[in-house]
């Protein structure tokens, strides 16, 4: 059994009476609409769990908190997968009680505190940790923060953490009017003191593993030995072994397995290797392809093609721009951000979500999310000053994917009971990429993500003209040639917007000033559903070394000289 796509909720030293606050972790079912349930902490009137579950197998004993009798004083509220827990289980022969995955972080912590355990987890998570014999709380996100995790605490040590920040923002607390509701930080676990009164201080909060070091837990894994230095025969094979295992380790689950396939060459890879996996481990389901687009798109066609090439059962879904403009305002709320691109590039994503959710039973989605990041897979690294600094921009673009395309990436997925997941994230395989030497990983011969495209030359897992195929942002992708699709966002949104107002931005917007009219329309949405919360959103997503202030790859001068050519 895993806790895939579930949403958890938890309160410590609530003043408010707690039926009425916990109305608020109802903000969440969609995370896990097939059963709910609530629990006090015995001895702490004030402090309690919520648990939204998406229901995969074994009833029973799915739901959470998660209690052992081994261990009767942890209490475990986790969201997440994992994909190494049998391993573990095995290798320190710890004797399990439930069928849920999450159950390891109680015995690795039984075995050897809190650190070793987040070290160890192979995986995505976000958990609530409760030790009363200790009297200690522990919060923890996986490194790149693929599970959300959102916290609210107050000076007087109320606590209140959940799946997304609309299950906290209603919470009402004695002394606060307005609670602080702030995203907890990917790669970090934090400890927390309990008190008597069943309020909470901060001990520490720690960074537990850095994106370029191997993960502790690779000591246990079965990978095959990787070969040592970086001549390029060997890095091509160690890359290939170590995708083919992040591909392989999330085949874990009882439910259907399906694919987000755009067409471009992340996705196509993730496709490919996928269904090569579910033939060697002989499911019995043809593996269903997904993609979405306006008529006569470039993605829609390169999809089709991948899709004809490796023998999947193909859907498109076609959207119009009223469709699109549509769902802006459930679109924001699902995210709880105005961020522009991260806006964009989610009506598309919901709206295939949406159409998977009704239309099929594939409820496990991978998807090729955080490959831009990890190999340089943006246009504008063409313009990078040096194969140091595309580096160091790499690392940032991995440290903040939980503000963008992570969070896009869940929040559009989980809204329709769906759950996400993203092998180019694998810690071994995202740790190994970084660790080349910085010149192996820039684009070379005018090609971005080369390193990958030839690791894949001779595999024949994707038809040549996709592997080369060069760079779509997503919400272009999807657009036909002739009219891009924020094109048609930006005219719809122009007769909405007052040039007026636009004037008067910055005194209403301190924070984050939307600059255009696209950027204010998105923002007052968010004002609507979310006000005041605007510094979930450090900055706006934008591209570096060069003076583009419209973050699509379309309207850069590289993207232009391509299309001309």
């Amino acid at each position: 059994l895993h806790c895939t796509m579930c949403g958890i909720w938890a309160l410590f030293g609530s003043d408010d009476c707690l039926s009425v606050q916990c109305l608020s972790a109802m903000k969440i079912a969609h995370r896990g609409p097939d059963a709910f349930r609530f629990e006090n902490v015995n001895g702490y009137t004030n402090c309690c769990f919520g648990f939204h579950r998406l229901a995969v197998v074994d009833q029973l004993f799915g739901m959470q908190p998660i209690r052992v009798k081994k261990y009767p004083y942890l209490w475990l509220c986790y969201n997440g997968e994992i994909y190494n827990h049998k391993k573990l289980q095995h290798h320190f022969e710890f004797e399990y009680q439930t069928k849920v995955d999450g159950e390891i972080i109680l015995h690795l912590y039984d075995k050897g505190g809190i650190e070793q355990t987040v070290c160890m987890l192979d995986g995505v998570f976000a958990f609530i940790l409760l030790d009363t014999a200790n009297k200690k709380v522990f919060l923890g996100r996986d490194t790149y923060g693929v599970r959300p995790l959102f916290k609210a605490v107050t000076e007087d040590g109320f606590l209140a953490v959940c799946s997304e920040a609309k299950g906290l923002i209603n919470l009402k607390h004695s002394m606060t009017p307005f609670l602080k509701v702030e995203p907890f930080l990917p790669g970090h676990y934090e400890v927390l003191d309990l008190k008597p009164n069943g309020k909470v201080a901060s001990v520490e909060m720690v960074k537990y593993h850095h994106c370029r070091d191997e993960p502790l837990h690779a000591l246990y894994d079965s990978v095959e030995k990787l070969f040592p230095g970086f001549e390029i025969e060997t890095v091509k094979n160690n890359l290939r072994i170590l995708f083919d295992n992040a591909i392989k380790k999330r085949l874990m689950t009882d439910r259907r397995i399906g694919c987000l396939l755009s067409g471009g060459l992340d996705s196509s890879l993730v496709a490919a290797i996928l269904l090569k996996q579910l033939k060697e481990a002989q499911v019995q389901y043809p593996l269903q392809t997904f993609a979405i687009g306006m008529e006569d798109s470039p993605d829609l066609l390169a999809a089709r093609k991948v899709a004809n090439h490796i023998g999947s059962e193909h859907h498109e879904v076609l959207f119009n721009s009223e469709e699109g403009i549509q769902v802006l305002d459930e679109v924001i709320f699902s995210l709880e951000t105005y961020d522009i691109t991260t806006v964009r590039a989610s009506v598309g994503m919901y709206l295939i979500s949406k159409y998977i959710r009704k239309n099929t039973d594939s409820v496990v989605i991978f998807s090729g999310e955080g490959s831009d990041e990890l190999t340089q897979g943006y246009i504008y690294f063409h313009k990078a000053p040096s194969p140091e600094k595309a580096e160091e921009e790499s690392e940032r673009l991995l440290k903040e994917l939980y503000l963008f395309d992570v969070l896009r990436a869940d929040r559009t997925t989980a809204a329709h009971g769906l759950e996400l997941r993203v092998p180019f994230l694998d810690h071994r395989f995202s740790s190994y990429y970084l660790s080349l030497p910085p010149d192996m990983r820039i684009p070379k011969n005018g090609i971005e993500k080369h390193l990958l495209r030839e690791t894949f030359e001779d595999s024949n897992l994707i038809p040549k003209e996709i592997l080369w195929r060069p760079k779509e942002a997503f919400s272009d992708g999807i657009t036909s040639v002739k009219n891009s699709w924020f094109r048609i966002l930006q005219e719809y949104i122009d007769h909405q917007v007052d040039d007026a107002v636009m004037a008067s931005a910055a005194q209403k917007f301190a924070i984050n000033t939307p600059k255009t009219k696209e950027a204010y329309y998105y923002r007052q949405i968010f004002e609507r559903h979310y006000p005041g919360r605007a510094d979930w959103l450090p900055h706006y997503w934008m591209p570096r070394w060069t003076s583009a202030t419209d973050p699509s790859a379309r309207t850069l001068t590289h993207y232009k000289a391509a299309a001309k050519a």
